[in-house]
């Protein structure tokens, strides 16, 4: 197949969490032996923090405005079999109207967002007003197919309330040749318990919870958090260290480093459930014992206490942190299994193909 992919970054990791995982599928199709072209706007925020300005794997288009690629866009629908635009992407709507007026290939929506997206249309119409605006409700009856990176009941709202056509769950993954244990990670991530993410309002009470206030329990401890856009107000216990931001290529050893590793859920993540981040199957795959809050659907990705340890309260991760060194090897080993086994870039592109062959 040929697919044609409107979003909003490939080329850059830096505080988004579309790029690693779109990444991971594009590598997925390639190895399988499909084509796929990216068309990403070459924004200042990403330009100037780019860790993947050429892809081997896809055809990567960077353009400054619509107009400037408006007929080469056209052209690339026109001679593919799927074409796709993700959510958050800066010409969402322009990408939209022109992959919906095409009649040959399947039209796609992939929305990585899925429970910010539906809060946004149902409070305002649109996604995201002020911001990249990338949907309206209109317009999703019309795709052939809806992908989704949350699943469970939001599903059956998309098709009852919205009017999906079709409603399939394509979720995050990890690519397994980049996310691998590190053996002698750097002394400067080593920590009881770390934490990888971007500040998020409706996330950061969860963090001051699990992560902030064991930290600040056991003052002999060290805690890590790598993560950019936190407020100077925060008030940081003096055992957490700190990075703004880690490349994608520093994941693996970061992983590596912490003893448990911490993962936060967005509060319209949580209250839906089936949404697992990405981070969640990076931390597995490099081997790293993931400690989260709980929410609906974790055990259809991994099973609590055995593959993940669930916590609600500081106490509770407290108690996660007393563990010995065994327990932590045997949980750790059995949700990396897991994940290289259902969770990969490969088999996400694979469902990918799938649905569109449904979809045809």
């Amino acid at each position: 197949m040929r697919f044609t992919i409107f979003g909003m970054t490939l080329s850059s990791a830096w505080a988004n969490g579309h790029a690693t995982p779109l990444r991971g599928l594009l590598k997925g199709l390639y190895r399988a032996g499909h084509r796929a072209t990216f068309f990403e706007r070459d924004v200042d925020y990403y330009r100037q923090r780019r860790d993947l300005p050429a892809p081997d794997f896809c055809d990567l288009v960077l353009y400054s405005d619509w107009p400037s690629v408006v007929n080469r866009a056209r052209r690339s629908v026109q001679e593919c079999d799927v074409a796709m635009v993700t959510s958050y992407c800066p010409d969402g709507l322009e990408a939209c109207r022109l992959v919906l007026g095409a009649r040959g290939p399947v039209r796609a929506f992939y929305d990585l967002d899925t429970p910010v997206t539906l809060a946004a249309l149902a409070e305002h119409g649109l996604a995201v007003p002020g911001g990249a605006q990338y949907l309206t409700p209109d317009l999703i009856p019309e795709f052939d197919v809806y992908l989704s990176f949350t699943g469970g009941p939001i599903l059956d709202a998309l098709e009852s309330r919205w009017g999906a056509r079709r409603a399939i769950p394509l979720y995050g993954s990890v690519d397994p040749e980049v996310h691998v244990p590190v053996a002698d990670p750097p002394h400067q991530f080593r920590c009881a318990l770390g934490y990888l993410g971007t500040y998020a309002a409706d996330r950061q009470p969860g963090v001051e919870r699990l992560l902030f206030e064991p930290a600040r329990r056991r003052p002999d401890d060290r805690f890590f958090l790598a993560g950019s856009l936190y407020p100077s107000e925060i008030d940081w216990p003096a055992n957490v260290g700190r990075r703004l931001h880690l490349d994608p290529a520093q994941h693996p050893a970061f992983y590596s480093a912490n003893r448990l590793t911490l993962n936060v859920t967005r509060r319209a993540m949580r209250a839906w459930g089936y949404t697992p981040s990405g981070r969640l199957f990076e931390a597995a795959a490099c081997g790293a014992p993931i400690v989260t809050d709980r929410w609906p659907g974790l055990d259809a990705f991994f099973e609590p206490e055995a593959e993940i340890v669930v916590a609600d309260s500081p106490e509770q991760v407290m108690h996660a942190l007393e563990a010995d060194d065994a327990q932590v090897r045997r949980i750790s080993a059995a949700a990396r299994e897991r994940t290289l086994a259902q969770h990969t870039g490969a088999t996400r592109a694979a469902e990918l193909v799938a649905a569109c062959e449904a979809a045809c």
